[in-house]
């Protein structure tokens, strides 16, 4: 499973330009299932991420997670984070789980967050997504984690 981590001052995310997720401070959260990936993968990768030390502490170095600063999170499903670039010019996505297994593994990672963190917000599984961010930093960080 992976993810895309995008420290945020703020973030939100439209559908049909309504927002259906919106957080201040904390973290956008890009989620892409693989073939192969299971529950056990999901819960291995949010553990992580939820302690990752990505924020500021009063010297402004990275000491804090997520849950030290009280931070949200928004979590979107994105399968193009699959992409291989490795023959031609069109991106295969031959490694993206199958959709229904993407999105039963979606759906997982976000009822886990919602136990584990008070502020989770969510884009929509499949939906044409609008997706806004002020990187704060800029801070990046690309997560895989696998069985």
């Amino acid at each position: 499973m992976m993810a895309l981590l995008q420290r945020v001052s703020e973030a939100s995310v439209r559908v049909d330009g309504e927002v259906i997720g919106q957080i201040g401070h904390g973290l956008l959260v890009l989620v892409c299932a693989e073939k192969g990936d299971t529950e056990a993968v999901a819960d291995k990768l949010l553990a992580k991420l939820l302690k990752l030390r990505i924020f500021g502490d009063e010297s402004g170095k990275m000491n804090h997670s997520v849950q030290d600063v009280g931070g949200g999170l928004l979590l979107v499903s994105q399968f193009t984070l699959a992409a291989d670039v490795a023959g031609g010019n069109r991106p295969s996505f031959t490694q993206a789980a199958a959709p229904d297994d993407g999105r039963r593994l979606y759906a997982h990672f976000v009822a886990q967050a919602q136990k584990a963190h008070p502020m989770v917000q969510t884009g929509r599984f499949a939906a044409d997504m609008k997706v806004a961010l002020v990187n704060d930093g800029p801070v990046t960080i690309p997560m895989r984690m696998t069985a």
